[in-house]
Order: C-alpha cells, then sequence, then structure tokens
C-alpha cells in the first residue's frame, strides 16, 4: 500500500508526458462509482458544464428509458457493474479506465478510450484517482503542470502530515474520545474530502464521513464534542467561513485538523490535498493493526 502511496506523484507526471492530446465534451453526462464519480464533481464545482452522476441511480432512475447521444463513462478497473450497465444508454461514451482491454474499454459504443496508465493497484485507489483528476484537467484544456511539480517537491511533507495527523486520531481513538470523524471541503475539494473519507474507511474500518464544509455547518456540527473533524482548506469563497466553523466547532469540543496547500490554486489544489490523506490511511490502519483492506469485497464492486 505505501509503495504505491509513493508511486503517485511519479504516475502523474508519467500522465502528463504520455496520454498524448484529447479533449473532453460537456454538457453531457459523467458517469462512475465511488472515487470515479467524486473525480468529475470536483468539475462541476468548478464551473465546468458537465453532469457528474451514480452509475447505479442513472441506470436506475435517472436517464427515464432514453438513449442518449454522447457521455463519459468513468472506471478504474473498467469491470465496476454499475457502471457497465450504463454502457448500452448512449450511442457512443468516451471511456476512461486504467484497463484499456477491460468491459468499459472493449464495448462496441466506446468511441474514444482513455487510459489511465497509473499501473497495479491493489488497495484504495490512489495513482488511479490522481490521473483521473488529470485527465479530466487535460481533457477540459486546463494545464496543471505546477501543481503536479509540487506534488513531488512536498512529498515528503505530505507524508508527514499524514503520519501526524495519523497518530492525533490513534491516540484519541485509544483515549476513547472520537464521537465521530469528518472529512469536509468546499468548492471542488468537495469530491476531496468525499475521496478521503472513502480510502480512510477502506483501509482503517471506522466510519469516515465526506461532506460539503457548508453541509457539515446545517447540523451535523452538533455532534462536535469529542469529534475529529479533517477540514481541507484552500484560499477561495469558503475561506473566511471555513476558518470561523474551525474557531466555533473547537470552541464546542471538536478535534479539529486541517489540510491545506497554499502554494497551488483552489482549483487544482484537489490533486494536492488528497495526498495527505493515503498516507494518513496507511499510517492510521497500521497503527489499528488492520491487515487487510478489502474484507467484506474486493476492490471491484460486481453486482449480480
Amino acid at each position: 500500500m505505501l509503495t504505491e502511496i509513493k508511486e503517485m506523484a511519479v504516475k502523474a507526471q508519467e500522465f502528463l508526458k504520455k496520454s498524448g492530446d484529447f479533449t473532453l465534451p460537456i454538457r453531457v453526462p459523467y458517469i462512475g462509482m465511488g472515487s470515479s464519480y467524486f473525480a468529475p464533481l470536483a468539475f462541476k464545482y468548478m464551473g465546468i458544464d458537465i453532469y457528474p452522476e451514480i452509475a447505479s441511480e442513472y441506470y436506475n432512475y435517472a436517464h427515464h428509458g432514453k438513449n442518449n447521444t454522447n457521455a463519459v463513462l468513468l472506471s478504474q478497473s473498467g469491470r465496476s457493474t454499475e457502471v457497465l450497465w450504463c454502457r448500452s444508454l448512449f450511442e457512443k461514451y468516451v471511456a476512461i479506465s486504467n484497463d484499456t482491454e477491460s468491459p468499459l474499454c472493449r464495448f462496441s459504443a466506446a468511441d474514444k478510450i482513455i487510459p489511465l496508465l497509473a499501473g497495479e493497484e491493489k488497495y484504495s485507489s490512489s495513482k488511479t484517482y490522481i490521473n483521473t483528476l488529470l485527465a479530466l484537467f487535460k481533457g477540459f484544456g486546463m494545464d496543471v503542470s505546477d501543481a503536479v511539480q509540487k506534488m513531488v517537491e512536498k512529498e515528503n511533507d505530505y507524508e508527514n502530515k499524514g503520519k501526524e495527523i495519523a497518530e492525533e486520531i490513534f491516540r484519541l481513538w485509544q483515549a476513547g474520545k472520537v464521537n465521530g470523524l469528518f472529512v469536509t471541503g468546499s468548492g471542488p475539494n468537495i469530491a476531496t474530502a468525499k475521496q478521503a473519507a472513502l480510502i480512510l474507511s477502506e483501509s482503517t474500518k471506522l466510519n469516515f464521513h465526506g461532506l460539503p464544509m457548508a453541509q457539515y455547518d446545517h447540523g451535523p456540527k452538533e455532534t462536535a464534542r469529542d469529534s475529529v473533524v479533517i477540514q481541507i482548506i484552500s484560499k477561495g469563497k469558503s475561506y473566511d467561513r471555513s476558518q470561523k466553523l474551525t474557531a466555533t466547532i473547537e470552541a464546542a469540543g471538536a478535534n479539529v485538523f486541517l489540510v491545506e496547500e497554499p502554494e497551488v490554486l483552489e482549483n487544482e489544489s484537489i490533486l494536492n490535498n488528497i495526498v495527505p490523506f493515503n498516507y494518513m490511511a496507511y499510517y492510521l490502519s497500521e497503527k489499528l493493526g488492520i491487515q487487510e483492506t478489502f474484507a467484506v469485497g474486493g476492490k471491484v464492486t460486481e453486482v449480480g
């Protein structure tokens, strides 16, 4: 797991160099599950005119029996059942996957295939999530090479940050002083919060909740006493509100930790801010003695 995490920046650089030129459509559904749903959600909150959809709910409820012209289907494995259900709903689609030989990429309606080039990944989505974000940045014509370079330069800082927070959470957990575990973010970093909660939950078997900072402010903050709240912050429209919320919930007894990369713009920070959480997941699961990441199901969710 640690080896995969340490390959994130390298695989990101390789993707930028080797993925070639391509464009992605706007005003169409971007359909995925888990990490592959969170990634396009970030771009919705950057103002890109796309429609992120949860594959299962789109297939069962949202498409209303209509076959649309075009979509983007995202599955890092290319084998997530709910995403595969959606293949037949479109005349053609763009497939974004780490496996170009997968059922998603080999289907007849796959008009364009974008390989993630992340290499093998056995544990929670780390390299593939970053490279999915990069595929979307590139497809929308956004140059994020500086943010990727920052990932390389500050890798040790991100690891130390993740390890430090993991140690503090473990100390609180041992003392029986954890009422709830929350990760919050704003704008594009709502996706980061959801992805962080997913990988932390998978790895540690503790129940982390990822949600928008403003949504946490609308009720869940009443659980602040003895809770752990990790706030992802960036210099954007919600920055001052995040600072005020930190002061409020700390006064109410919450243990608040901040994750921020101040050296990149808010939109690009989604690449950097997720990295400490991968290290956090590794070090916290190690301290908790967790031996297996996927104990209840496999890495790929296949629905009968």
